[in-house]
Protein backbone atom coordinates (compact mmCIF):
# COMPACT_ATOMS: atom_id res chain seq x y z
CA UNK A 1 0.00 0.00 0.00
CA UNK A 2 1.09 3.58 -0.65
CA UNK A 3 1.62 5.99 2.23
CA UNK A 4 1.70 9.74 1.73
CA UNK A 5 3.52 11.64 4.44
CA UNK A 6 4.92 15.12 4.94
CA UNK A 7 8.17 15.93 6.73
CA UNK A 8 8.58 19.46 8.09
CA UNK A 9 11.95 20.97 8.95
CA UNK A 10 13.31 24.35 9.96
CA UNK A 11 15.32 26.12 7.28
CA UNK A 12 18.53 28.01 8.00
CA UNK A 13 18.90 30.46 5.10
CA UNK A 14 21.43 33.23 4.78
CA UNK A 15 20.46 36.89 4.52
CA UNK A 16 20.10 36.96 0.74
CA UNK A 17 17.98 33.80 0.70
CA UNK A 18 15.67 35.25 3.37
CA UNK A 19 15.15 38.40 1.30
CA UNK A 20 14.48 36.28 -1.79
CA UNK A 21 11.88 34.18 0.01
CA UNK A 22 10.19 37.33 1.30
CA UNK A 23 9.98 38.56 -2.30
CA UNK A 24 8.53 35.24 -3.47
CA UNK A 25 5.87 35.37 -0.74
CA UNK A 26 5.03 38.94 -1.75
CA UNK A 27 4.76 37.97 -5.43
CA UNK A 28 2.45 35.05 -4.64
CA UNK A 29 0.29 37.29 -2.47
CA UNK A 30 0.14 39.92 -5.25
CA UNK A 31 -0.92 37.34 -7.85
CA UNK A 32 -3.59 35.90 -5.56
CA UNK A 33 -5.05 39.34 -4.77
CA UNK A 34 -4.90 40.53 -8.37
CA UNK A 35 -6.62 37.37 -9.61
CA UNK A 36 -9.28 37.69 -6.90
CA UNK A 37 -9.89 41.34 -7.81
CA UNK A 38 -10.29 40.36 -11.47
CA UNK A 39 -12.80 37.65 -10.59
CA UNK A 40 -14.79 40.05 -8.39
CA UNK A 41 -14.77 42.67 -11.16
CA UNK A 42 -16.14 40.17 -13.68
CA UNK A 43 -18.79 39.08 -11.20
CA UNK A 44 -19.85 42.70 -10.68
CA UNK A 45 -20.22 43.10 -14.46
CA UNK A 46 -22.35 39.97 -14.71
CA UNK A 47 -19.68 37.92 -16.50
CA UNK A 48 -18.77 34.30 -15.78
CA UNK A 49 -15.79 33.31 -13.64
CA UNK A 50 -12.50 32.72 -15.41
CA UNK A 51 -11.19 29.16 -15.36
CA UNK A 52 -7.78 28.13 -14.07
CA UNK A 53 -6.39 27.95 -17.62
CA UNK A 54 -7.64 31.47 -18.39
CA UNK A 55 -6.12 32.79 -15.17
CA UNK A 56 -2.77 31.23 -16.09
CA UNK A 57 -2.90 33.12 -19.40
CA UNK A 58 -3.57 36.31 -17.46
CA UNK A 59 -0.58 35.48 -15.23
CA UNK A 60 1.66 35.22 -18.30
CA UNK A 61 0.54 38.67 -19.39
CA UNK A 62 1.23 40.10 -15.94
CA UNK A 63 4.73 38.62 -15.95
CA UNK A 64 5.49 40.36 -19.28
CA UNK A 65 3.78 43.65 -18.42
CA UNK A 66 6.30 46.44 -17.96
CA UNK A 67 4.59 47.56 -14.73
CA UNK A 68 4.91 44.11 -13.13
CA UNK A 69 8.14 42.78 -14.60
CA UNK A 70 9.32 42.02 -11.07
CA UNK A 71 6.95 39.03 -11.06
CA UNK A 72 9.45 37.26 -13.33
CA UNK A 73 11.91 37.17 -10.43
CA UNK A 74 9.71 34.62 -8.61
CA UNK A 75 9.39 30.97 -9.72
CA UNK A 76 6.62 30.71 -12.31
CA UNK A 77 5.25 27.48 -10.85
CA UNK A 78 4.93 29.04 -7.40
CA UNK A 79 2.83 31.84 -8.94
CA UNK A 80 0.68 29.27 -10.75
CA UNK A 81 0.07 27.55 -7.42
CA UNK A 82 -1.33 30.82 -6.05
CA UNK A 83 -3.82 30.86 -8.92
CA UNK A 84 -4.65 27.22 -8.16
CA UNK A 85 -5.21 28.12 -4.49
CA UNK A 86 -7.75 30.74 -5.55
CA UNK A 87 -9.48 28.23 -7.82
CA UNK A 88 -9.69 25.74 -4.94
CA UNK A 89 -11.04 28.48 -2.64
CA UNK A 90 -13.83 29.23 -5.13
CA UNK A 91 -14.59 25.52 -5.49
CA UNK A 92 -14.98 25.17 -1.72
CA UNK A 93 -17.10 28.32 -1.61
CA UNK A 94 -19.52 27.10 -4.31
CA UNK A 95 -19.73 23.72 -2.54
CA UNK A 96 -20.64 25.59 0.70
CA UNK A 97 -17.59 24.19 2.48
CA UNK A 98 -15.98 27.58 3.13
CA UNK A 99 -16.63 31.30 3.04
CA UNK A 100 -15.97 33.55 0.05
CA UNK A 101 -12.25 34.06 -0.76
CA UNK A 102 -10.68 37.12 0.86
CA UNK A 103 -7.69 39.26 0.00
CA UNK A 104 -4.41 38.37 1.68
CA UNK A 105 -2.85 40.98 3.94
CA UNK A 106 0.74 42.13 3.74
CA UNK A 107 1.89 41.66 7.32
CA UNK A 108 0.76 38.06 7.69
CA UNK A 109 2.96 34.95 7.28
CA UNK A 110 2.81 33.51 3.79
CA UNK A 111 4.03 30.50 1.86
CA UNK A 112 4.81 29.26 -1.64
CA UNK A 113 5.04 25.82 -3.23
CA UNK A 114 7.23 23.96 -5.69
CA UNK A 115 4.99 21.30 -7.32
CA UNK A 116 7.65 19.85 -9.63
CA UNK A 117 9.85 17.29 -7.79
CA UNK A 118 12.45 17.21 -10.59
CA UNK A 119 13.55 20.72 -9.61
CA UNK A 120 14.16 19.72 -5.98
CA UNK A 121 17.42 18.19 -4.74
CA UNK A 122 17.81 16.83 -1.23
CA UNK A 123 21.21 16.09 0.31
CA UNK A 124 20.38 14.34 3.57
CA UNK A 125 23.97 13.43 4.39
CA UNK A 126 24.93 17.11 4.54
CA UNK A 127 21.55 18.38 5.78
CA UNK A 128 20.73 20.71 2.88
CA UNK A 129 18.14 21.16 0.13
CA UNK A 130 18.23 22.79 -3.30
CA UNK A 131 15.27 24.98 -4.29
CA UNK A 132 14.85 26.80 -7.64
CA UNK A 133 16.05 30.44 -7.62
CA UNK A 134 17.25 29.99 -4.02
CA UNK A 135 20.08 27.50 -4.40
CA UNK A 136 21.35 25.18 -1.69
CA UNK A 137 20.02 25.88 1.78
CA UNK A 138 20.78 24.38 5.18
CA UNK A 139 17.94 22.74 7.09
CA UNK A 140 17.59 21.23 10.54
CA UNK A 141 17.21 17.58 9.54
CA UNK A 142 15.70 16.18 12.74
CA UNK A 143 14.73 12.86 11.08
CA UNK A 144 15.35 11.24 7.68
CA UNK A 145 13.04 11.85 4.73
CA UNK A 146 11.40 8.61 3.59
CA UNK A 147 9.96 8.05 0.12
CA UNK A 148 9.93 9.95 -3.16
CA UNK A 149 9.49 13.73 -3.08
CA UNK A 150 6.21 14.92 -4.62
CA UNK A 151 6.19 18.61 -3.77
CA UNK A 152 7.77 21.12 -1.40
CA UNK A 153 6.16 23.99 0.52
CA UNK A 154 8.14 26.84 2.07
CA UNK A 155 6.39 28.78 4.85
CA UNK A 156 7.16 31.37 7.50
CA UNK A 157 6.10 31.34 11.14
CA UNK A 158 7.24 33.54 14.05
CA UNK A 159 10.20 34.88 12.11
CA UNK A 160 11.47 31.41 11.13
CA UNK A 161 11.32 29.63 7.79
CA UNK A 162 10.17 26.05 7.39
CA UNK A 163 10.07 23.56 4.53
CA UNK A 164 7.43 20.83 4.27
CA UNK A 165 8.42 17.93 2.01
CA UNK A 166 5.48 15.87 0.75
CA UNK A 167 6.52 12.28 -0.02
CA UNK A 168 4.96 9.01 -1.14
CA UNK A 169 6.28 5.49 -0.63
CA UNK A 170 5.20 1.89 -0.75
CA UNK A 171 4.88 0.13 2.61
CA UNK A 172 3.82 -3.33 3.62
CA UNK A 173 0.26 -3.85 4.75
CA UNK A 174 0.27 -3.30 8.53
CA UNK A 175 -0.51 -6.22 10.81
CA UNK A 176 -2.75 -5.60 13.80
CA UNK A 177 -0.78 -5.86 17.02
CA UNK A 178 -3.94 -5.57 19.12
CA UNK A 179 -7.58 -6.62 18.87
CA UNK A 180 -9.10 -4.23 21.39
CA UNK A 181 -11.83 -1.67 20.74
CA UNK A 182 -12.27 1.40 22.89
CA UNK A 183 -14.67 4.35 23.00
CA UNK A 184 -13.52 7.88 23.80
CA UNK A 185 -15.60 10.69 25.27
CA UNK A 186 -14.10 14.16 24.80
CA UNK A 187 -14.42 16.75 27.54
CA UNK A 188 -12.98 19.87 29.15
CA UNK A 189 -12.35 18.75 32.74
CA UNK A 190 -11.15 15.41 31.35
CA UNK A 191 -9.59 15.73 27.92
CA UNK A 192 -10.43 12.13 26.95
CA UNK A 193 -12.24 9.44 28.93
CA UNK A 194 -11.85 5.85 27.73
CA UNK A 195 -14.54 3.22 28.01
CA UNK A 196 -12.41 0.99 30.25
CA UNK A 197 -12.45 3.72 32.93
CA UNK A 198 -9.13 5.52 32.46
CA UNK A 199 -8.87 9.14 31.36
CA UNK A 200 -6.36 11.69 30.07
CA UNK A 201 -5.90 15.00 31.87
CA UNK A 202 -6.06 18.12 29.66
CA UNK A 203 -2.96 20.15 28.89
CA UNK A 204 -4.70 23.59 28.83
CA UNK A 205 -1.76 25.21 27.07
CA UNK A 206 -3.62 28.43 26.27
CA UNK A 207 -5.00 28.80 29.81
CA UNK A 208 -1.51 28.54 31.30
CA UNK A 209 -0.23 31.42 29.15
CA UNK A 210 -3.43 33.50 29.06
CA UNK A 211 -2.26 36.21 31.46
CA UNK A 212 1.08 36.53 29.71
CA UNK A 213 -0.71 36.81 26.38
CA UNK A 214 -3.00 39.49 27.77
CA UNK A 215 -0.08 41.62 28.99
CA UNK A 216 1.78 41.26 25.69
CA UNK A 217 -1.31 42.23 23.69
CA UNK A 218 -1.86 45.27 25.90
CA UNK A 219 1.74 46.31 25.40
CA UNK A 220 1.34 45.87 21.62
CA UNK A 221 -1.77 48.06 21.55
CA UNK A 222 0.19 50.95 23.10
CA UNK A 223 2.88 50.93 20.40
CA UNK A 224 2.74 53.01 17.22
CA UNK A 225 1.57 50.69 14.47
CA UNK A 226 4.36 49.40 12.16
CA UNK A 227 7.08 51.11 14.22
CA UNK A 228 10.21 49.22 15.24
CA UNK A 229 8.97 48.73 18.80
CA UNK A 230 5.60 47.55 17.46
CA UNK A 231 7.35 44.98 15.25
CA UNK A 232 9.43 43.73 18.20
CA UNK A 233 6.36 43.36 20.41
CA UNK A 234 4.42 41.63 17.64
CA UNK A 235 7.28 39.17 17.12
CA UNK A 236 7.23 38.47 20.86
CA UNK A 237 3.49 37.81 20.69
CA UNK A 238 3.94 35.49 17.71
CA UNK A 239 6.61 33.49 19.53
CA UNK A 240 4.26 33.07 22.49
CA UNK A 241 1.42 31.85 20.26
CA UNK A 242 3.82 29.45 18.56
CA UNK A 243 4.94 28.05 21.91
CA UNK A 244 1.30 27.43 22.90
CA UNK A 245 0.52 25.75 19.59
CA UNK A 246 3.64 23.58 19.68
CA UNK A 247 2.89 22.39 23.23
CA UNK A 248 -0.66 21.46 22.22
CA UNK A 249 0.53 19.71 19.06
CA UNK A 250 3.14 17.73 20.97
CA UNK A 251 0.54 16.65 23.54
CA UNK A 252 -1.92 15.52 20.86
CA UNK A 253 0.70 13.61 18.88
CA UNK A 254 1.85 11.68 21.94
CA UNK A 255 -1.69 10.70 22.95
CA UNK A 256 -2.83 9.71 19.45
CA UNK A 257 0.34 7.69 18.83
CA UNK A 258 -0.20 5.73 22.03
CA UNK A 259 -3.86 5.03 21.18
CA UNK A 260 -3.13 4.03 17.58
CA UNK A 261 -0.50 1.50 18.68
CA UNK A 262 -2.55 -0.11 21.45
CA UNK A 263 -6.06 -0.43 19.94
CA UNK A 264 -7.51 -1.90 16.75
CA UNK A 265 -10.70 0.19 16.81
CA UNK A 266 -11.18 3.64 18.33
CA UNK A 267 -14.69 5.09 18.36
CA UNK A 268 -15.01 8.84 18.94
CA UNK A 269 -17.82 11.39 19.00
CA UNK A 270 -18.78 13.21 15.82
CA UNK A 271 -18.66 16.67 17.37
CA UNK A 272 -19.49 19.92 15.59
CA UNK A 273 -17.07 22.38 17.18
CA UNK A 274 -18.49 25.32 15.22
CA UNK A 275 -22.00 24.80 16.58
CA UNK A 276 -20.70 24.27 20.10
CA UNK A 277 -18.86 27.61 19.97
CA UNK A 278 -21.85 29.68 18.87
CA UNK A 279 -21.94 32.06 21.80
CA UNK A 280 -25.23 32.73 23.56
CA UNK A 281 -23.75 35.57 25.58
CA UNK A 282 -22.39 35.72 29.08
CA UNK A 283 -18.94 35.49 30.61
CA UNK A 284 -19.33 31.79 31.51
CA UNK A 285 -20.10 30.89 27.90
CA UNK A 286 -17.07 32.80 26.58
CA UNK A 287 -14.85 31.04 29.12
CA UNK A 288 -16.24 27.66 28.05
CA UNK A 289 -15.57 28.47 24.39
CA UNK A 290 -11.95 29.28 25.20
CA UNK A 291 -11.49 25.99 27.00
CA UNK A 292 -13.14 24.02 24.18
CA UNK A 293 -10.88 25.59 21.55
CA UNK A 294 -7.86 25.03 23.80
CA UNK A 295 -8.37 21.24 23.77
CA UNK A 296 -7.89 20.63 20.04
CA UNK A 297 -10.63 18.01 19.63
CA UNK A 298 -10.75 18.20 15.85
CA UNK A 299 -6.97 17.81 15.54
CA UNK A 300 -7.13 14.86 17.95
CA UNK A 301 -9.68 13.11 15.73
CA UNK A 302 -7.79 14.02 12.53
CA UNK A 303 -4.58 12.46 13.83
CA UNK A 304 -6.39 9.29 14.90
CA UNK A 305 -7.98 8.97 11.46
CA UNK A 306 -4.62 8.74 9.69
CA UNK A 307 -2.47 7.10 12.39
CA UNK A 308 -4.75 4.13 13.08
CA UNK A 309 -4.70 2.89 9.43
CA UNK A 310 -0.90 3.14 9.50
CA UNK A 311 -0.94 0.54 12.29
CA UNK A 312 -3.73 -1.57 10.78
CA UNK A 313 -6.45 -0.08 12.96
CA UNK A 314 -9.52 1.99 12.30
CA UNK A 315 -11.14 5.17 13.63
CA UNK A 316 -14.92 5.48 13.65
CA UNK A 317 -17.05 8.55 14.48
CA UNK A 318 -20.59 8.15 15.81
CA UNK A 319 -23.30 10.62 16.81
CA UNK A 320 -22.82 12.10 20.26
CA UNK A 321 -26.54 12.51 21.02
CA UNK A 322 -27.76 11.00 24.32
CA UNK A 323 -24.49 9.17 25.01
CA UNK A 324 -24.27 10.63 28.52
CA UNK A 325 -28.00 10.20 29.21
CA UNK A 326 -28.36 6.52 28.27
CA UNK A 327 -27.94 3.86 30.92
CA UNK A 328 -25.56 1.08 29.78
CA UNK A 329 -27.40 -1.43 31.98
CA UNK A 330 -31.08 -0.98 31.10
CA UNK A 331 -30.69 1.42 28.14
CA UNK A 332 -33.10 3.88 29.75
CA UNK A 333 -32.73 7.36 28.22
CA UNK A 334 -33.54 10.33 30.43
CA UNK A 335 -31.87 13.69 30.89
CA UNK A 336 -32.47 13.31 34.65
CA UNK A 337 -30.01 10.40 34.63
CA UNK A 338 -27.28 13.03 34.66
CA UNK A 339 -28.30 15.58 37.23
CA UNK A 340 -24.70 16.77 37.83
CA UNK A 341 -21.70 17.19 35.57
CA UNK A 342 -19.80 14.18 36.91
CA UNK A 343 -22.28 11.68 38.34
CA UNK A 344 -24.56 9.45 36.27
CA UNK A 345 -27.42 7.87 38.24
CA UNK A 346 -30.05 5.93 36.32
CA UNK A 347 -33.60 6.81 37.37
CA UNK A 348 -34.84 3.32 36.47
CA UNK A 349 -32.23 0.79 37.66
CA UNK A 350 -30.23 3.04 40.04
CA UNK A 351 -26.93 2.29 38.28
CA UNK A 352 -24.27 4.86 39.27
CA UNK A 353 -21.05 5.68 37.44
CA UNK A 354 -18.98 8.63 36.25
CA UNK A 355 -20.88 10.34 33.44
CA UNK A 356 -17.89 10.47 31.08
CA UNK A 357 -17.24 6.74 31.49
CA UNK A 358 -20.89 6.00 30.71
CA UNK A 359 -20.69 8.17 27.59
CA UNK A 360 -17.53 6.38 26.41
CA UNK A 361 -19.20 2.99 26.95
CA UNK A 362 -22.23 4.05 24.92
CA UNK A 363 -19.95 5.41 22.20
CA UNK A 364 -18.12 2.10 21.73
CA UNK A 365 -21.46 0.27 21.72
CA UNK A 366 -22.71 2.57 18.97
CA UNK A 367 -19.55 1.86 16.98
CA UNK A 368 -20.11 -1.88 17.31
CA UNK A 369 -23.73 -1.49 16.21
CA UNK A 370 -22.76 0.48 13.11
CA UNK A 371 -20.14 -2.05 12.04
CA UNK A 372 -22.59 -4.93 12.43
CA UNK A 373 -25.31 -3.01 10.57
CA UNK A 374 -22.87 -2.65 7.67
CA UNK A 375 -22.30 -6.40 7.68
CA UNK A 376 -18.74 -6.29 9.03
CA UNK A 377 -17.31 -8.99 11.29
CA UNK A 378 -16.52 -7.72 14.79
CA UNK A 379 -16.07 -11.07 16.50
CA UNK A 380 -12.28 -10.66 16.51
CA UNK A 381 -12.49 -7.40 18.47
CA UNK A 382 -12.27 -7.30 22.26
CA UNK A 383 -14.35 -4.45 23.65
CA UNK A 384 -12.62 -2.58 26.47
CA UNK A 385 -15.12 -1.27 29.00
CA UNK A 386 -15.23 -0.45 32.69
CA UNK A 387 -14.04 -3.38 34.89
CA UNK A 388 -17.62 -3.94 36.09
CA UNK A 389 -18.75 -4.60 32.52
CA UNK A 390 -18.82 -7.95 30.77
CA UNK A 391 -19.39 -8.95 27.20
CA UNK A 392 -22.87 -9.77 26.00
CA UNK A 393 -23.75 -13.22 24.77
CA UNK A 394 -26.62 -13.90 22.42
CA UNK A 395 -29.99 -15.37 23.38
CA UNK A 396 -31.15 -13.70 26.62
CA UNK A 397 -33.25 -10.73 27.70
CA UNK A 398 -31.63 -7.32 27.29
CA UNK A 399 -33.18 -5.63 30.27
CA UNK A 400 -32.10 -8.20 32.88
CA UNK A 401 -28.66 -7.22 34.24
CA UNK A 402 -28.05 -10.74 35.55
CA UNK A 403 -28.41 -12.26 32.09
CA UNK A 404 -26.94 -11.59 28.68
CA UNK A 405 -28.66 -9.81 25.84
CA UNK A 406 -29.94 -11.01 22.50
CA UNK A 407 -28.26 -8.04 20.86
CA UNK A 408 -24.87 -7.59 19.34
CA UNK A 409 -22.05 -9.90 20.37
CA UNK A 410 -19.27 -7.87 21.96
CA UNK A 411 -21.49 -5.08 23.34
CA UNK A 412 -20.91 -4.67 27.08
CA UNK A 413 -23.65 -4.43 29.66
CA UNK A 414 -23.54 -4.38 33.44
Amino acid sequence: MQRQQAFKYELRPNGEQQRQMQRFVGCCRFVFNKALALQKERHGQGQSKLSYADMCRQLTQWRHDKDTLWLALAPSQALQQSVKDLERAYTNFFAKRAASPKFKKKYQPGSFRYPEPKQIKLDQSNGRIFLPKLGWMKLRLSRPVLGDIKQVTVSQSSGKWFVSIQTAREVEKPILSSNTAVGIDMGVVRFATLSEGSHVEPLNSFTKHEQRLKKTQQSLSRKVKHSNNWKKEKAKLQRLHTRIANARKDFLHKETTTLSKTHALVVVEDLSIRKMNKSTGGKAKRSLNKRILDQGWFEFRRQLEYKLPWNGGRCLAVAAAYTSQTCPRCEHIDRLNRQTQDVFACMQCAYTQHADVVAAMNIVRAGYARLEACGEDVSHLECLTHPLCRLVEAGTHRGDPTQTSGGTVGIPVL
